[in-house]
């Protein structure tokens, strides 16, 4: 039985102007954009940020073609400053695969928006490394293996900051030997910079009630492997990216590969979570994708050295919450600001963060403290980042509605229309309506997919992919995936869907075993989770709440 917190000592807290939770770009970004302005105006202001990860770039996963404009604005001369960011794109492909064949689309009836000559092959864990960096030097205090679990909030109702979990609490929820009581990091603004699907960012947003008049937020599943390949079939520069095979016309998602680095080539499948069949596995999609002739000769006489799985924010412009709230603000995927057709989010999760410091710069210098931010949502909603997210706007809902081919062609169309009259395309918004979870059919309309065993060598389980991860949390903690009703899963979720958390979940933590009398029994092996937020976002019942486990705990990516 977990220990009252009532019972235990009370928290010290630490005083600064601004907290930052999430050390990714939003969240760097900022903390190095709030130092830059305080130093063009000779003040002082003190920054914080609090990371989950065991270091700042173990959590970051994305594939990643990142657009400069950004890191342009924010570190103008990155590259003399030697920023990771060395592979330009030299070449891109798109390709619709179908079970055995593959058809080239030209590139020439590609939106403008489409093409990613100009930008970068990059590892974004890398590229935040040295984000981390260049913030140190400002004088951030960075704080990494420390998970934020509370906000803050005072007398008014407003944000005064954040709580990170308690160290050392066993699986009982008592206090061990090695107990340490979390901390409060205070500020008078608190920004929220935790990526797709944050825990604080889902409470502040149900709190605030930041949805309302909003559409419901989209996700996808990416899902990524580090290959070194063969010298040979290495294109440094190369990006390929395709739909179809192995997903069916109403199933959306797609693929990248992206040679980069020395001899490394990224590849990732995206499948997006408002498929119906909860027989779909998109971890096994993944693995049957590499085997199409046209991707697993890349890979033939390769090596795989990481693997790692991310849920993705797809709604766009439409899902945007109310990004303020007194006392701080939604940055990035927090909010949701993917540009899907074009995957990428790390431009506008940079330039989010630059203009939340300068709204939190403005209103520090004024006397604030503890209001809404309204500059920042202002920036954002009229902004470089509605421009590109406006235009995309109809992507996601037609793919959805339309399935893949029809879908696709009638989200070009818009697209052209939005690069010739800048925003307005089709001239109207469409809704996506339900959520993903209640996307999910009954399991009685479908049938089993019978998905082939892995051969070790392209194709790979669940658990040794997981290995790759380094993903690793002190097995003697509570469980941080919490069921609002621990009957669900066998008494609702199998009978009716199949209990499809079996095969969402990436990491293979949640498992339908025999239990002693050889009844079903729902296990959670919460020590493998990547962190992806999958559960929380696919459960067809929600009865499944993320939560942070131990600071330090998840995955340890290594040039992801």
């Amino acid at each position: 039985m977990a220990v009252d917190a009532a019972d235990l000592p009370a928290r010290e807290a630490m005083d600064f102007d601004v907290v930052i939770v999430g050390a990714g770009p939003a969240g760097l970004a900022a903390a190095i954009r709030l130092k830059q302005k305080a130093a063009e105006t000779g003040s002082d202001i003190s920054v914080v940020v609090v990371e989950k990860g065991s270091e700042v770039g173990a959590h970051i996963l994305s594939g990643a073609v990142i657009d400069p404009i950004g890191l342009n604005r924010l570190i103008p001369d990155w590259k003399e400053r030697g920023a990771p960011v060395e592979t330009p794109v030299t070449e891109d492909v798109f390709l619709v695969l179908g079970p055995a064949g593959k058809l080239r689309l030209p590139n020439w009836p590609m939106p403008p928006l489409m093409h990613n000559h100009g930008n970068y092959i990059v590892s974004l864990g890398a590229l935040c490394k040295w984000l981390g960096d260049q913030a140190a030097e400002l004088g951030v205090e960075i704080y990494p293996g420390f998970a934020a679990s509370e906000v803050l909030y005072d007398e008014k109702g407003a944000v005064v900051g954040v709580a990170t979990g308690d160290m050392g609490v066993g699986r009982d929820g008592e206090p061990k030997d090695s107990f340490v009581r979390g901390m409060e990091l205070r500020g008078k603004y608190t920004l929220i910079a935790e990526g797709a699907r944050g825990s604080l960012a889902k409470g502040l947003i149900r709190h605030f009630d930041l949805a309302n008049d909003h559409e419901p937020q989209k996700y996808g599943i990416g899902l990524k492997e580090l290959w070194q390949v063969a010298p040979e079939k290495h294109r440094p520069g190369y990006v390929q990216h395709s739909f179809g095979w192995p997903l069916d016309n109403k199933t959306g998602g797609g693929s990248f590969l992206y040679h980069y680095g020395e001899n490394l080539v990224a590849v990732g499948f995206v499948v997006h979570l408002n498929y119906a069949n909860p027989y779909l596995s998109p971890y096994e999609e993944f693995q049957r994708f590499k085997t199409h002739p046209a991707i697993r000769d890349t890979f033939e006489g390769g090596k795989r050295i990481g693997y790692g799985a991310r849920a993705i924010t797809e709604g766009g412009w439409q899902s945007l919450p109310d990004l303020v709230f007194p006392g701080g603000a939604l940055l990035g995927c927090a909010a949701g600001m993917v540009n899907l057709p074009r995957i990428k989010g790390s431009h506008n999760a940079i330039l989010s963060g630059i203009a939340a410091a300068d709204a939190v710069t403005d209103a520090i210098a004024a006397g604030r403290a503890h209001d809404r931010l309204d500059a920042y949502e202002t920036e954002v909603r009229t902004g470089d980042i509605a421009r590109d997210l406006k235009r995309v706007r109809n992507m996601k809902p037609f793919w959805s509605c339309f399935g893949t081919v029809l879908g696709v062609l009638l989200g070009g169309t818009d697209l052209w229309l939005n690069t010739i009259i800048s925003g307005v395309g089709l001239g109207f918004t469409l809704k996506h309506g339900k959520n993903d979870a209640l996307a999910t059919s009954k399991a009685k309309n479908f049938k089993p997919i019978a998905y082939p065993k892995p051969d070790g060598k392209l194709t790979f389980d669940r658990l040794t992919n997981v290995s790759f991860s380094a993903t690793n949390h002190e097995e003697d903690q509570p469980v941080h995936l919490k069921l609002l009703d621990p009957t669900v899963p066998i008494a609702v979720n199998l009978p009716e869907y199949a209990e499809p958390a079996q095969r969402y979940c990436p990491a293979a933590v949640y498992e339908v075993v025999q239990g002693d009398g050889g009844e079903p029994r729902f296990q959670i092996n919460a020590q493998n989770c990547v962190h992806c937020k999958t559960c929380d976002i696919k459960d067809p019942s929600q009865n499944i709440n993320w939560t942070c486990p131990e600071g330090g705990g998840g995955p340890n990516y290594a040039g992801m």
